[in-house]
């Protein structure tokens, strides 16, 4: 009994030095953010992130660079994967190695080689901020890999494939009615994960002359801070709720399989 106390306490210690260390900056943020004229409180920088109307547009722009990033990511890696599972277990190596490749290249390095490249992609796709899918598609493989991965060791996938099958399943009813749904909690992580990186990226957008959110915080941060810290404290707001919506559909699904 004695040794289970000391490990609720120890545990509660750090859980609240966790939570300090993480709530005091966002404190720190929401307070220099409402500082007005005179040592009054003030909301002209939340209400100034409205009116400016470059901000919401890198702001949308980012929030659809996410949600395409996320899907393409998604369609790129849960086929390949599910398939290299099942039939090709060889190569599996290889297709890891190749995913986490952009994790050991600096992001300079990858717009340098992506430079020439979007030379063409602007060319038959427009200048659109949206061809970003492209470069943070490969930007997010890395960590949307290890989550996919992950999900489908989880599971029998062979013995649900092949039961699939053996029924008159096609390939992809098989991915789509018997792989997604086993492996739902880890494609939210996986899409989760993407669009706190998207949201967050700043050099490949800078560099290769795009409007996104994070290049218009760096240029507010420049004339003015107030707007800047509301901004960056709103990003980190949204990604705590996403976290928090993540947590509770695992919980669900946790649930629904205990009752099943």
């Amino acid at each position: 009994m004695g040794s289970l106390v000391k490990q609720r306490v120890l545990r509660t210690i750090i859980l609240l030095v966790l939570g300090v260390y993480f709530i005091l900056p966002l404190i720190a943020m929401a307070e220099f953010s409402t500082r007005g004229r005179n040592n009054t409180r003030s909301l002209e920088s939340w209400t100034a992130i409205v009116d400016d109307e470059g901000l919401m547009e890198a702001l949308v722009n980012s929030l659809l660079l996410s949600v395409t990033s996320a899907v393409l990511m998604l369609v790129l890696l849960v086929p390949t994967m599910a398939w290299i599972r099942l039939r090709l277990p060889q190569l599996q190596r290889l297709v890891e190695f190749l995913c986490l490749l952009p994790l050991a290249i600096p992001a300079i390095v990858l717009v340098v080689g992506m430079a020439p490249l979007y030379a063409w992609v602007n060319y038959f796709f427009g200048d659109s901020a949206l061809t970003l899918t492209f470069a943070y598609t490969i930007l997010v493989l890395p960590f949307a890999y290890r989550a996919v991965d992950a999900g489908l060791a989880a599971i029998d996938l062979k013995t649900l494939a092949e039961a699939a099958r053996s029924l008159g399943a096609s390939w992809f009813t098989v991915l789509w009615k018997v792989v997604v749904p086993n492996i739902r909690v880890a494609l939210i992580g996986a899409s989760l994960l993407s669009v706190a990186l998207v949201l967050g990226e700043f050099t490949i957008a800078s560099l290769l002359n795009f409007d996104t959110l994070q290049v218009q915080v760096n240029l507010l941060g420049k004339r003015n801070a107030g707007v800047s810290i509301a901004v960056s404290l709103l990003c980190l707001i949204f990604a705590f709720v996403l976290l928090f919506a993540l947590s509770y559909v695992g919980q669900r699904r946790r649930q629904t399989v205990v009752e099943e």
